[in-house]
């Protein structure tokens, strides 16, 4: 483990929430995207859950990944999958179901700061 202790990455409602939105992203962009194209959808999904399963700052999980990257490309990742999670619902789920997913991709946005600014400095 490298630097693990200081990456504000930790359990508590920040990472809770971020998770939450993840989820979000991974099941509405292919639920969207499947109108266009199967393949298109099935690459997005390895997009949003593939790519960060291997690569990774080091010192951002408990755990080293197998391909680290800069904190900076590592929020460029974060950020794709915080706009899936926003604008993906919005072409898959009724009106209720996108405001409440937009809004947490908000909440999520605010509540990963302190995580983002440490990202950058890495």
């Amino acid at each position: 483990m490298t630097q693990a202790a200081d990456s504000p990455n930790r359990a508590n409602a920040a990472s809770g929430l971020r998770f939450l939105t993840e989820l979000i992203g991974w099941t509405a962009t292919p639920w969207a995207l499947h109108r266009v194209d199967w393949a298109v959808a099935t690459a997005a999904l390895v997009l949003l859950i593939g790519l960060p399963a291997v690569v990774g700052t080091p010192g951002d999980r408990p755990f080293d990944p197998p391909v680290a990257i800069p904190g900076a490309a590592m929020l460029l990742l974060v950020l794709l999958e915080v706009a899936a999670a926003a604008v993906a619902p919005w072409f898959a789920w009724p009106a209720w179901a996108a405001v409440v997913a937009t809004a947490l991709a908000a909440t999520s946005v605010v509540l990963e700061q302190p995580r983002w600014r440490w990202l950058l400095r890495h």
